[in-house]
C-alpha cells in the first residue's frame, strides 16, 4: 500500500502502495514459511499457505506481523512465519491495512470493507463489515490517528469509514460511512494526508483528485493523465507524489501543483504497484511484466531494476518495517521477500511451471478450457485446501454444495443440483450468475457448444478414475 508517515503503533505501519487487477490463478497446497523472522531480517523468505495469488500486503511498524490478501478469499495474519486465517470475505481480497493496535481492514471483490479484531479469541468471529460499495474494493488507506479508513472502488466512489475509538474492538459501534462521488470511472487508489484532513484518489478516468475529508468534496484536480492511474505514493514532508498508470508511466509530481519533478517511464506496462520505504528514501515500482524498479528519491535515480517473477505481473508491494527488505505478491500462491541489498540475482516468484502457463498447443481443447475457466479456483485432486472453489475430484454424480472441507455460499446449502453432463453444460452455457445466482462463482460463459462438450469430457476423465496423463482427446480446434 502507499507510503507516508504514521503515528507509531504496535500494529500500524506506513501504508505501502500495492494494487491488484485482472486474473489470479492456481494453487500451492497449504505449507509453512521458509526462513527469516519478520522483524526486518534482511534474508530472503516466502510466506506460503494461500490457495491463490497474493494481491495485497502490509507490515506492522514494529515488524512483528505481516498481512496478506489473496484471491482465495482470505486474509493471512503472519507472526514468525505462522499464519492465522481471517475469513469473512465472499470473493477475492485485494487490499489489507493495519488500522492501529490490534486492528486491520481489508477490501475485496465482494464489495465489502471489513474491520478485523486481531486480538479476538480464535473461536470468535474477528471480522465486522465496516462498509459496502457497489463494486470491487481495490485499495485502502487508514488515517495516521487510526480514526478513519478510506476505500477505492470500481463503482467510481471513494468510501470514508469512521473507525471505532482506540481501545474498542472491531465489534464496537461505528458511525455510518460516506461514499464520495467525483470520478468518472473506477477508483484505483486512495491516500490520506498526514493530518487526515485531505484525501488523494486515483482513477481509471486518468485523474488524481484531492478531497476535503470533512466536507466530502473534491478541492482540486492534481493530475490529468491520458490513461488510467493505478497506484500512488505520497511524501508530504518532501512535497512529492508518485503515480503509476496503465500506459506504463511512472511519474513524480509536486504534491501541491501537480508539476512534473521526475519521470521513470520504461517500455513496460501497466504499472500495478508502488511502495515507499519508511523513510521515503526508496520508491519501489511493480509492473505487469513482472519487474520491480527501485528509485533513490534523493537523487531521483534508478538503483535496481530486476525481474521479480518468472512470468506474470507484480500486484502487491510493501517494504519491511526497517526498509531492509521488499515484499511482493504476484501469480504465485505465496508472498516473497528479498533483502534490498542483495537483488543482483534474486529468486524469482513462480519458480515451478504453473499449469495455466503451459503453451496452449501442449493441451487438448478440453484441458485448455479447464485451465482458462476453472483452474483459477478449483483443483482436480481431493482436498479444497485454501482454494477459492471446492475440489472437483469426484465431481460427476455429486450434489452441489456437498464438499465437506469447503465453505459454500448459502444459495448452495441444500441444493438439488447434481453435477452431470447436462448441469455442467447448462452452468457454462448461461453462466453461473444466471444458473446459480448468489453463488461465489464468477461470471463467465463458454459460448461454444463444442468447447463445453470438450470441457465436460476432460472433467469426466480427470475427476474420476482416470488421470490427466491418461486422458487423450482429439483436439477439435
Amino acid at each position: 500500500m502507499n507510503g507516508r508517515p504514521r503515528i507509531p503503533a504496535p500494529l500500524g505501519r506506513p501504508h505501502q502502495g500495492a494494487r491488484a487487477g485482472g486474473l489470479g490463478l492456481a494453487t500451492l497446497c497449504a505449507g509453512l514459511v521458509l526462513g527469516a523472522g519478520m522483524a526486518g531480517a534482511a534474508e530472503f523468505f516466502t510466506l506460503k499457505g494461500h490457495g491463490g495469488p497474493v494481491k495485497g500486503l502490509a507490515e506492522a511498524t514494529d515488524g512483528s506481523a505481516i498481512l496478506t490478501a489473496s484471491f482465495d478469499y482470505s486474509v493471512g495474519l503472519w507472526h514468525d512465519g505462522q499464519p492465522r486465517w481471517l475469513e469473512k470475505h465472499r470473493a477475492a481480497v485485494n487490499a489489507v491495512e493495519f488500522a492501529g493496535p490490534g486492528r486491520a481492514i481489508s477490501g475485496g471483490d465482494d464489495f465489502d470493507v471489513i474491520l478485523w479484531d486481531l486480538d479476538a479469541p480464535a473461536d470468535d468471529d474477528p471480522g465486522k463489515v465496516l462498509g459496502r460499495h457497489a463494486g470491487k474494493v481495490i485499495a485502502l488507506d487508514v488515517s495516521a490517528d487510526a480514526t478513519m479508513a478510506a476505500s477505492a472502488s470500481w463503482d467510481g466512489t471513494v468510501g470514508l469509514w469512521p473507525l471505532p475509538a482506540p481501545g474498542e474492538t472491531a465489534s464496537g459501534a461505528t458511525r455510518a460511512g460516506r461514499l464520495l462521488k467525483g470520478h468518472d470511472a473506477g477508483v484505483n487508489d486512495v491516500l490520506f494526508s498526514a493530518d487526515g484532513s485531505r484525501l488523494y484518489s486515483a482513477s481509471a478516468d486518468g485523474t488524481i483528485l484531492v478531497w476535503d475529508v470533512a466536507a466530502g468534496e473534491p478541492l482540486r484536480q492534481l493530475v490529468r493523465h491520458g490513461f488510467g492511474v493505478n497506484t500512488m505514493v505520497l511524501n508530504e514532508a518532501e512535497g512529492w507524489l508518485a503515480y503509476g498508470a496503465v500506459d506504463g508511466v511512472t511519474r513524480i509530481v509536486d504534491a501541491t501543483t501537480g508539476d512534473e519533478i521526475a519521470d521513470f517511464t520504461l517500455e513496460r506496462r501497466p504499472i500495478l504497484a508502488m511502495a515507499g520505504d519508511p523513510g521515503f528514501t526508496t520508491l519501489a515500482v511493480g509492473d505487469g511484466e513482472g519487474f520491480i524498479m527501485l528509485i533513490d528519491t534523493a537523487s531521483w535515480t534508478i538503483t535496481r531494476d530486476f525481474r521479480a517473477t518468472l512470468k506474470g505481473p507484480v500486484w502487491a508491494l510493501a517494504f519491511s518495517a526497517d526498509g531492509s527488505s521488499i515484499h511482493a505478491g504476484g501469480l504465485d500462491d505465496a508472498a516473497y521477500s528479498w533483502p534490498v541489498g542483495a537483488l543482483d540475482e534474486p529468486t524469482q516468484m513462480v519458480r515451478d511451471a504453473r499449469s495455466f502457463l503451459r503453451p496452449p498447443e501442449e493441451m487438448s481443447n478440453g484441458e485448455r478450457q479447464f485451465q482458462r475457466k476453472c483452474s483459477i479456483c478449483h483443483s482436480l485432486t481431493p482436498g479444497s485446501a485454501r482454494r477459492a472453489g471446492p475440489s472437483l475430484a469426484g465431481l460427476f454424480g455429486r450434489r452441489a454444495g456437498s464438499v465437506a472441507d469447503y465453505s459454500y455460499s448459502p444459495i448452495l446449502t441444500g441444493s438439488d443440483i447434481v453435477w452431470n453432463d447436462d448441469t455442467i453444460d447448462r452452468l457454462f452455457d448461461i453462466g453461473p450468475d444466471h444458473y446459480i445466482p448468489g453463488s461465489k462463482m464468477p461470471m463467465q460463459r463458454i459460448t461454444g457448444a463444442g468447447d463445453r462438450a470438450d470441457l465436460i469430457a476432460f472433467l469426466r476423465h480427470a475427476t474420476g478414475a482416470g488421470s490427466i496423463s491418461q486422458f487423450k482427446q482429439e483436439d477439435t480446434k
